[in-house]
């Protein structure tokens, strides 16, 4: 069973029934049941951009239709392959559904797709990672007694995002902050936003400015993580000084507001996501920097390459951890099953329903 979105109007939507057959894979396929996947605004930004970083080909489909990827766990129900044992739990992208057959190859932590149609992707959307099963009743000493579930369904919701917050924080700081002493960040309430805030909020001298909907600014005020906030009637509130603005939400007459404000204060822009989606076609003449798409990849491949893998994975495996603990006190997770509860949650979320202390995890099955 698959979710197909059509691409020209995100709010079509159809259930395609394609069983899992594990008898019919070829040599070198291993077929992969998802237990459960998360589904957040970033989701959103995956349909958004499908064509300028290429989502849409990760798990084709006939025109117009797209399948989304989306973060889960899955099982090693049926393999082919020597090299991939039947019965393991993976970590990585997968179609919004309930299984995915790929090409195998293993490697040191698990698996990669090396399906044809998969050679141009980035290596980090191709891989499967092996995890751990836990036990609902297992705890995790340190973290009030918190199931290991509900931390392993808070990892799942935050990982992805998070891993783009932190690199943007790292790109940002790479680059001294371009001279900037304060970040202005744009959907202050979306989870990636609130993540890139976490982050910021742990180096000194830096000013980070939430800029919300009034529905939403009490909420993120709450969160600690913002040293002001200022809701989007009311961009004059922004303090002009050195600054980079960081848009969440793709939403252009929002970014040029700022921009007209700040002038000459705005020392770079960066595009991040695409929260308000609707508002991507408006056109706006953006004064100053222009806006610069954020391509987390890029900065992945620079990390390893100065760090090496394993210190780039135990420095953002390290800030993740942190991240997950701090969500307990702010966001609750949510669970949704079957095909009726996968289509509220993605309609929910393309519509703004869900509210930002709400996580969403889909159990396909």
């Amino acid at each position: 069973m698959n979710f197909e979105i059509d691409r020209n109007d995100f709010r079509r939507t159809r259930v395609v029934d394609q069983p899992a057959r594990p008898d019919e894979l070829r040599d070198g396929q291993v077929l992969l049941a998802v237990d459960r996947f998360a589904f957040t605004a970033n989701n959103i930004s995956y349909a958004v951009s499908g064509d300028l970083i290429g989502y849409w080909r990760f798990f084709p489909t006939e025109a117009p239709w797209i399948r989304l990827p989306v973060m889960g766990y899955a099982d090693v129900v049926a393999s082919r392959h020597p090299g991939v044992p039947e019965g393991g739990r993976v970590f990585g992208f997968f179609p919004m559904g309930d299984h995915l057959v790929i090409d195998a190859v293993p490697g040191p932590n698990g698996f990669h797709d090396r399906s044809p149609h998969r050679h141009a992707d980035p290596a980090v959307y191709t891989s499967f990672l092996y995890v751990d099963t836990v036990a609902d009743t297992d705890t995790v000493a340190g973290t009030d007694n918190v199931a290991v579930t509900d931390t392993a369904d808070r990892a799942l919701l935050l990982r992805g995002l998070f891993l783009t917050s932190y690199l943007a924080d790292d790109y940002l700081a790479d680059h001294d902050l371009f001279g900037a002493s304060q970040v202005v960040v744009v959907s202050a309430s979306s989870k990636t936003a609130i993540a890139l805030a976490f982050q910021l909020h742990q180096r000194p001298g830096v000013s980070v400015v939430g800029v919300t909907s009034a529905r939403n600014a009490g909420f993120v005020g709450s969160l600690g993580l913002y040293d002001s906030v200022v809701t989007y009637d009311d961009l004059t509130a922004i303090d002009a000084e050195p600054t980079v603005v960081v848009d969440m939400s793709g939403d252009n007459a929002v970014v040029a507001g700022i921009h007209r404000h700040l002038g000459d204060a705005v020392r770079h822009s960066v595009a991040v996501g695409a929260t308000h989606w609707e508002d991507l076609a408006a056109g706006h003449d953006i004064p100053g920097p222009a806006p610069q798409f954020f391509f987390a990849p890029s900065q992945i491949a620079k990390r390893t390459q100065d760090w090496g893998t394993a210190e780039f994975s135990t420095r953002s495996d390290a800030a993740l951890q942190a991240f997950v603990a701090d969500s307990v006190r702010w966001m609750a997770v949510d669970h949704s099953s079957g095909v009726d509860g996968m289509e509220r949650v993605y309609v929910d979320t393309l519509e703004g329903r869900i509210t930002p202390d709400r996580g969403q995890i889909v159990l396909p099955g």
